[in-house]
């Protein structure tokens, strides 16, 4: 290329750049609101990125082997809107000016399933960051058992745009870790390293040698001066591109608000409007047009229409390489193709395992470990771990390698004790595709997972959870690890299917709602303690347990009372019914494995297993009381606990907190004298 071409790509780029700039000022001024420094200062990186390297169709954005893009500082979507809209996807001009309004196609932060070429839901500082990896492992994996000799249907990168807040946020470091451990070279980070957060320089919290942070963790780390040097950018981005044993990070010293005139490189740009008289300012300080919002040149608008006919050709070239594919490998093309269309094979089902009495007692997290290792012979893009709790969780795939550096095919994640890190992962393997995938800890630790899980339910991602050692029943670890508050935080969440099953054969029924879940997390939450196998042949099929709520044991007229419980309290409340029957007492049982599923379920059958002319209601559950109230029509009608708990034996623990057919049946009789 000449000097004088040369210079004349420069100049466009620069145009191009410039544009993004004002697109993303004028959005935040006319919604009145939002974040216009950091697409400003990340333009030029943005732009070299999407124009030269990212592998992308905009006009079939789930096309399998693209490129993914993660904006883990969502905050900074203005930058993405305009960039989806200059290169050809389904977001028009008009949609770029409703910024931040109602229905709008272009929300405050990026949100998956909304906006066409989003992969993923930011915002939340370091989730994307995670997100990414998880996309970047489930590549490897998928590429490992379909591409291994490179000419397969897989083999793309993962990028991800981050900011200090980013990389200031604990997940990050947990993800970062992992990444480097696994050596996930197509992994490319762009770090947007321009020293300010919201409440002024950086320096006042974040002093750290990122660099030598990234290179502890086995990262390859480059360092590019100006971030709007668009030949070092592309220098740096194509060295990470060689990179083939580690993932990489590419730290930009960019300026917040660049070109602005009076808010360059200040916190005031973070998140709040430049104001019209400052916006005409930068506009003129960059050499654009300060008459017209929403400006883009016809020179711009060309140049980034040669990424739509470049994706399209991209994806052609790689549809033939399908075909190829297709052709040597028949049976591996069809299995790919069921990965990325999840689909679960026909008979998937007929592994289920069925237990009776004689295999109790069984704790429910054995029984899921049971179940897991059938259903994966036969699904067999399962794939999952947990965070250093596998033997204690029963998450192990027996007879399957470890996903280690040297054998991403393998379906056993070691995820290390790092359960924030690990939620998030998961969510990143589920956006990508191709995989199903579960991750496992102790239901305590939930608290370490919910911002991740929070994000899952928001996206509908039906990623599954795998929570065990589920009560006080824990025993002598104590109440830093006897969950109480657990199961009424997660049923808090809006979308997260959390499933309490009180036997094995509810266990491997909740597997199977899991895995045929489509629109919706689940969390799995077992027990440590061993339980009876109820007698299914005496009693209605754990199969109910789609309703969210069955009866379990009925009188022969209309109940007395009803006693409600899930999980390992189920067996606590069919032996207290048997006492009160002694009584002269009629009391059904319900199970009740799943508050969501049972409120999806018509009225008409949440009517006929709690007749609204019963009014005597108990429920009995090794947790806090809220939200029972809904269910036995009033408050004080609960075997609970509305304490921590404490060290002791698993028994000891729960007779001294009310767990015994003694005080159920006392608090039912007293109950029903009101």
């Amino acid at each position: 290329m000449s000097e004088g071409q040369t210079a004349k790509r420069l100049d466009l780029d620069l145009m191009c750049i410039n544009t993004i700039r004002t697109l993303a000022m004028d959005a935040v001024e006319k919604a009145k609101s939002g974040h216009p420094g950091a697409p400003m200062g990340m333009a030029a990186a943005a732009h070299v990125l999407w124009t030269r390297y990212l592998r992308h169709n905009p006009a079939n954005p789930d096309w399998p082997d693209r490129d993914r893009f993660v904006l883990s500082g969502g905050h900074a979507s203005m930058l993405l809107y305009s960039l989806l809209h200059l290169v050809g996807y389904d977001l028009s001009l008009d949609d770029l000016k409703n910024f931040r309004q109602w229905q709008s196609k272009t929300p405050g932060h990026p949100e998956y399933g909304h906006t066409p070429g989003v992969e993923t839901t930011t915002g939340p500082l370091g989730q994307g960051f995670a997100n990414a990896v998880g996309m970047a492992m489930a590549e490897r994996h998928l590429a490992a058992r379909f591409s291994a000799n490179g000419e397969g249907p897989v083999d793309h990168y993962t990028y991800v745009m981050c900011g200090d807040g980013d990389l200031m946020e604990g997940i990050s470091q947990e993800a970062a870790s992992l990444a480097g451990h696994l050596g996930l070279a197509k992994l490319i980070v762009l770090y947007d390293d321009n020293q300010i957060s919201i409440e002024g320089p950086t320096d006042i919290t974040f002093t750290e040698d990122v660099g030598q942070r990234f290179e502890a963790c086995r990262w390859h780390v480059q360092k590019v001066a100006e971030g709007n040097d668009v030949e070092a950018i592309a220098a740096a981005i194509e060295a990470a591109q060689a990179e083939v044993e580690r993932p990489s990070i590419i730290m930009l010293r960019t300026q917040i608000a660049f070109g602005s005139p009076n808010k360059q490189g200040t916190a005031d740009a973070h998140g709040a409007p430049l104001g019209e008289e400052e916006v005409c300012l930068t506009k003129q300080c960059l050499g654009c047009r300060d008459d017209v919002d929403f400006c883009i040149p016809e020179e711009v608008a060309d140049r980034y229409r040669e990424c739509l006919a470049r994706g399209q050709a991209l994806e052609a070239e790689w549809n033939a390489r399908l075909d190829a594919f297709r052709s040597r490998q028949p049976k591996a093309a069809e299995q790919w193709q069921a990965f990325i269309d999840a689909r679960l094979p026909a008979d998937w089902a007929a592994g289920l395992p069925a237990f009776g009495p004689q295999d109790g007692p069984l704790a429910t997290r054995a029984a899921s470990g049971t179940v897991l290792n059938a259903v994966a012979a036969g699904v067999t893009n399962l794939i999952g771990g947990s965070a250093d709790l596998a033997p204690s969780n029963k998450t192990f795939i027996n007879g399957s390698p470890e996903f280690q550096k040297t054998s991403y095919e393998g379906r056993n994640i070691r995820f290390g004790v790092r359960e924030h890190a690990m939620t998030a992962i998961l969510s990143g393997m589920q956006l990508h595709g191709g995989v199903r995938p579960y991750g496992g800890t102790f239901l305590v630790f939930a608290d370490y997972m919910r911002p991740a899980i929070r994000l899952a339910a928001i996206m509908g991602l039906p990623v599954i959870y795998v929570l065990t050692h589920d009560s006080i029943a824990v025993g002598e670890d104590g109440p830093t690890h006897q969950p109480v508050e657990h199961l009424a935080s997660l049923r808090a969440i809006p979308g997260l299917t959390v499933v309490r099953p009180a036997d094995a054969n509810e266990t491997a029924h909740a597997w199977r709602l899991a895995l045929e879940s489509r629109e919706h997390p689940v969390a799995l939450v077992l027990t440590r303690q061993k339980l009876p196998v109820l007698d299914r042949q005496k009693m209605p099929s754990a199969e109910n347990l789609s309703n969210g709520a069955y009866v379990l044991v009925d009188t022969d007229g209309p109940p007395d009372i009803i006693l409600i419980a899930s999980g390992s309290e189920v067996h606590l409340a069919v032996e207290a019914a048997a006492v009160l029957g002694q009584k002269g007492v009629g009391a059904r049982v319900v199970s009740m494995p799943s508050w969501e599923l049972f409120e999806a379920a018509p009225a008409a059958y949440r009517d006929q297993v709690l007749p609204p002319e019963v009014t005597t209601r108990l429920a009995v559950e090794a947790g806090r009381q809220m939200g029972w109230e809904r269910y036995v029509l009033g408050s004080d009608r609960m075997v609970g606990v509305e304490t921590f708990g404490t060290s002791a034996p698993g028994p000891v623990v729960q007779a001294n907190y009310g767990f015994t057919v003694d005080n159920v049946v006392a608090r039912a009789l007293a109950l029903m004298a009101v």
